[in-house]
Order: C-alpha cells, then sequence, then structure tokens
C-alpha cells in the first residue's frame, strides 16, 4: 500500500472506531451496563500490521484472528505489549502448537480432541490456555461448536484438563434478517451463560460471552454479551 493509501485507511479507522464506541456505549446503556463492562475486540482477518498498529495506537487493546499462519505472519511486527491477541477462527488440532504462548485465549473451543490437544501442549510449556466454549447456536452443519443440548456435559469434561481454563462462551448466530429471531438466538445464549455461572463449576469462571459482530453487535450487547468481534465495521470490507 502507498502512502496516501495508508493515511485514508488510519482516517477511515479513526472515524469507524469513534462511531462503534458510541454504539456500543449506547447498547450498553439500554442494557443497564456502562461501556467499560463491554470489550471490543478487533477481528484483523486480512487487515495489514502498519493499520492494525494504528489502531493500537488509538487505544484499541484486543485484537483477534481468524487464521493461524495470517497471525503468524503477523506476530513480531504486531505493538503486541499494548494489546492482548486472542485467536477467534476455527482451529485444528495440528495447528494449536504455533499459537502456545502468543495468543491469551482460544475462542473456537467445540471439540473434545482440540481441548484435550490445547491443554497438553499448554501443560508441557507450564502455560494455561484460556478458553471460550463455541457453542453451535443456529445447529449449523457448517459450523464448529457444540449442541445446545451438550452444553454443559461438554464444559464438565474439558474442564479437567489441567492445561485448560474455561473462561465463558462464543458463539456465531445464523445469518438472519428478523431482528426478533436474532434476538432469540443471543437471548438463549445469554441464559446458557447464566445457567453455568450458577453452577460454580471448578476451573469455569463465566466472565466472558463473545458474540454479536458487525452487523449485529449492538442486538447482541443488549441481549448481554460481554465482548463483541467487529472487522469490516472497523476496517472496511474485506479485499
Amino acid at each position: 500500500m502507498t502512502e496516501r493509501s495508508f493515511a485514508e485507511r488510519f482516517g477511515a479507522f479513526d472515524r469507524n472506531y469513534q462511531e462503534i464506541l458510541e454504539k456500543i456505549a449506547r447498547a450498553a446503556e439500554r442494557s443497564g451496563r456502562r461501556p467499560e463492562d463491554i470489550t471490543l475486540l478487533a477481528a484483523t482477518k486480512t487487515v495489514p500490521v502498519e493499520v492494525i498498529n494504528h489502531a493500537i495506537a488509538r487505544g484499541l487493546r484486543c485484537l483477534g484472528e481468524n487464521r493461524v499462519q495470517e497471525l503468524l505472519d503477523k506476530y513480531d511486527r504486531l505493538d503486541k505489549e499494548e494489546c492482548d491477541l486472542q485467536f477467534i477462527g476455527q482451529l485444528q488440532t495440528n495447528k494449536v502448537k504455533y499459537l502456545i504462548g502468543k495468543v491469551s485465549c482460544i475462542q473456537s473451543v467445540g471439540s473434545v480432541k482440540l481441548a484435550r490437544e490445547i491443554s497438553r501442549l499448554c501443560e508441557r510449556e507450564g502455560l494455561i490456555m484460556e478458553a471460550l466454549v463455541e457453542v453451535n447456536i443456529g445447529r449449523e452443519e457448517n459450523k464448529g461448536g457444540t449442541l445446545p443440548e451438550e452444553l454443559v456435559e461438554f464444559i464438565d469434561e474439558i474442564r479437567a484438563f489441567p492445561g485448560l481454563h474455561v473462561k465463558g462462551l462464543m458463539a456465531i448466530p445464523p445469518i438472519c434478517s428478523d431482528k426478533k429471531i436474532l434476538y432469540r438466538y443471543f437471548t438463549a445464549m445469554e441464559q446458557y451463560y447464566v445457567d453455568i455461572r450458577a453452577k460454580s463449576m471448578d476451573n469455569v469462571d463465566m466472565v466472558c460471552l463473545s458474540m454479536g459482530m458487525s452487523s449485529d453487535f449492538p442486538e447482541a450487547i443488549e441481549s448481554g454479551a460481554t465482548m463483541v468481534r467487529v472487522g469490516s465495521s472497523l476496517f472496511g470490507a474485506r479485499a
């Protein structure tokens, strides 16, 4: 990218960032919470490192990468000391080794096999990986995650893994133009979150409900989300 192109991207980010923070604040107020109760995670898939570092300089403090190779390509050039880097994409067990020690949390833990491998590799390094359990709230065949009716049993099994610490839930509802149906998915997730937190399970801290993206994050916040993952609304449409 040219210097002018970067300047345009920087300016666009600054405008978008302020607008999104204002939307988060309004949605938080509607849900009876404060803006600081909501974490904005920037989904940085395909976003150049220069633009990400500009975003960090402007105050962004939480990043999420979708692809292992892209994360590795960017890693050494990111201003990591100023932000929290998480992994939010689908993850194969043979790629887990590349994330250990590089990300603070894996948000897409939806199988016992994956959870076991994360724990095994972390334990070998003397680390504990924070994890969000992915819930396939829409029962979609093309998405990962555990089914809602298997959620408690799933968490009960993986919480025994010493290299893993369950910190909450993550979900991506089906694409939906009907806001009533969308709210139904979000409120169901919030209820699972509350119910599991009430069980006070060892090695499980329900402190993060990650749901809502560029098209629906205000609705997710109104329904109880504590983290939203926003990409294109922050950085522009992906190339």
